[in-house]
């Protein structure tokens, strides 16, 4: 799940920081041109006065105007040479009074041409499109009118260069990507916090509900920590949990009891059977049907007291040898396989440990491969193989017998419940139950699978270490 939610986050995080980010670029960057525009009005007021004075004293015909022009080319010149900006006063006919440097000219399209004439028509030409640091070319032009008398004479003209004022707004951003970078840094510690403390009491929830699925009914959750809704949720999967641990040990403790008490009755019943049939003709049908019933019904209590006192019992786990046990039990079931005609093969690696109750394992394989050997016709093989996967160490009991549907494989190992293609078969529908209870106790597992192209694959698997320090 935090996999799922810390990216979800980061992206909303990076999204806001984004909005945020970009109109503060795009406003450095108007900033720092409107501040050089602002400028160069400045600039072009000085030279629209100095024009004035050129312009008035032409127009009356004063010996001075002469002077008054080289006075104005040598601050223009002044100008061009001290800050790199281009500076012109063009008249109407666009015939320049003085300029700096002397071949520049006023463009003939563009930006350009329409400041000139807005300036001609008595107004300070718009503001110039944005220049971008990557806009290595770009230039500033601001034009504003020479007014004499109320006529616009003549228009100051200026083309700044824009190197610095695009390293300025490089050096901006970078200190705005900064800014973010160092904000996304403490947005995705703040996340993990924030995740983390939302999701530890869902782990720990899950990891008890999985303890509980898996048979450790004493699983709990510490209700600390996590939203006041997480809390309240672990409260109530104790209270939940503490409930159905109640009912199964009351319900154990009712199988074992009726089991228990159910058996001297039932040893009572089956010797006044054996001494009735004293009085019967030997080969009697009908006594020999109760006799058999009667041992069944022994055999189903046994199996029950087996399967209560499996689910409550704590395991005793150590480390085992898997290999050599499951070797031992192969050879203890051989003669009974040879007997029916089955071959029994052990497969694998002998030598490889697990962690285990070596009785309920014993016990359970008993019960796999006895299953096995049952249901597997003569002439067939049920093959017994020992591997390691990544936590566990799997013995697979694998027959060819006419296996399960898919259906079935979803019921068996239910307490009591036999396919319906083999009710023939001797037995009570709780070995395999009986199994996994022994198993779930000490960290194992018990799975089913297909085997083709028939018959049926038991998965045995016990953990590689020890479940009770992980």
């Amino acid at each position: 799940m935090r996999a799922r939610l810390l990216p979800l986050l980061v992206v909303l995080m990076a999204g806001v920081l984004l909005a945020l980010g970009f109109p503060l670029a795009v406003s450095l960057a108007a900033g720092q041109q409107q501040r050089v525009v602002v400028d160069r009005i400045d600039d072009s007021a000085r030279f629209a006065a100095l024009a004035q004075f050129v312009v008035d004293a032409e127009g009356s015909g004063s010996t001075g105007a002469d002077e008054r022009r080289e006075t104005l080319q040598l601050e223009l010149a002044r100008y061009q040479e001290l800050y790199g900006i281009r500076v012109g006063i063009f008249l109407r006919d666009d015939n320049a009074m003085a300029r700096a440097p002397g071949w520049w000219e006023l463009p003939e399209a563009g930006e350009g041409r329409r400041a000139f004439e807005e300036a001609l028509a008595g107004r300070r030409s718009h503001d110039p499109p944005q220049v971008w640091p990557w806009q290595t070319h770009g230039k500033l032009l601001v034009a504003s009118p020479v007014v004499l008398d109320g006529d616009v004479v003549a228009v100051v003209a200026t083309e700044s260069p824009t190197d610095q004022m695009r390293g300025r707004i490089l050096q901006g951003w970078l200190i705005i990507a900064a800014g973010l970078a160092a904000a996304m840094l403490l947005a995705f510690g703040a996340a993990l916090r924030l995740t983390s403390w939302v999701l530890k009491p869902v782990r720990t929830l899950d990891a008890a509900a999985h303890g509980i699925a898996t048979g450790r009914m004493n699983s709990r959750v510490a209700a600390a920590g996590g939203p006041p809704e997480l809390q309240r949720l672990a409260r109530s999967f104790n209270e939940m949990a503490d409930n159905v641990e109640e009912v199964l040990e009351q319900q154990r403790a009712f199988v074992a009891d009726a089991s228990h008490q159910l058996r001297n009755p039932l040893a009572a019943l089956l010797l006044r059977i054996e001494l009735l049939a004293l009085e019967l003709p030997e080969g009697n049908e009908e006594i020999a049907s109760v006799r058999a019933e009667g041992k069944r019904l022994t055999q189903v209590l046994d199996d029950l007291l087996d399967l209560a006192l499996a689910e409550h019992a704590s395991a005793e786990i150590s480390l085992t040898d898997i290999g050599a046990l499951a070797a031992e039990r192969v050879a203890a079931w051989r003669p009974y396989a040879e007997e029916k005609g089955v071959r029994l093969t052990g497969t694998g690696r002998t030598a490889l440990t697990g962690w285990a109750d070596p009785v309920a394992l014993s016990s359970a394989l008993d019960a796999v491969i006895d299953n096995a050997l049952k249901f597997t016709p003569a002439g067939e093989e049920v093959e017994v193989s020992v591997s390691a996967a990544r936590s566990t160490v799997q013995v697979v009991v694998a027959d060819r017998g006419p296996g399960l549907t898919e259906e079935e494989l979803l019921r068996v190992g239910d307490r009591f419940w036999r396919s319906g293609r083999h009710q023939n078969i001797k037995g009570s529908g709780l070995g395999l139950s009986i199994s996994r209870a022994l198993l779930a106790a000490g960290g194992g597992s018990l799975t089913y699978e297909t085997n083709p192209p028939h018959g049926l694959r038991v998965m045995v698997a016990v953990p590689r270490t020890d479940p009770h320090t992980s």
